[in-house]
């Protein structure tokens, strides 16, 4: 969205939310988190305003599904197979690269489905 902001906004997502590994995946809270602000408008404009929450409401859903679909579940500890409120146990998670055939895996699928997604509902606003 070419604000760094929104990056720092989602920065406590790591670990689930600040290694709270019960909550949901961070890139799952991101998504959500995009996906209310691509589908904001002013209060004021009531039609567009419930038209957005609709689309964002429908399209998180959709995305949740999908997420627990591919990866089994949707909350960090689960995905990742680690607990983090062990003394060391995100650094091991580092350390180990254990991050690259998850954490990478649940950011590239996130990314693709909020493409596709954003396609699709291109198309319906042209049809």
């Amino acid at each position: 969205m070419g604000n760094e902001d929104f990056l720092w906004a989602g920065i406590a997502f790591m670990g689930g939310i600040g290694g709270e590994q019960q909550a949901p995946c961070g890139a799952v809270s991101s998504a959500a988190i995009f996906l209310g602000l691509q589908n904001r408008c002013p209060s004021a404009e009531k039609q567009k305003a419930k038209h957005g929450r609709t689309v964002a409401r429908r399209d998180a859903s959709e995305y949740v599904r999908s997420f627990r679909e591919k990866f089994g579940g949707i909350a960090c500890g689960d995905l990742v197979g680690m607990d983090f409120s062990k003394p060391g146990e995100y650094q091991r998670f580092l350390e180990s690269g254990v991050w690259k055939n998850t954490c990478e895996k649940f950011v590239g699928f996130t990314i693709e489905k909020l493409y596709e997604l954003d396609e699709r509902n291109a198309e319906e606003q042209e049809s």
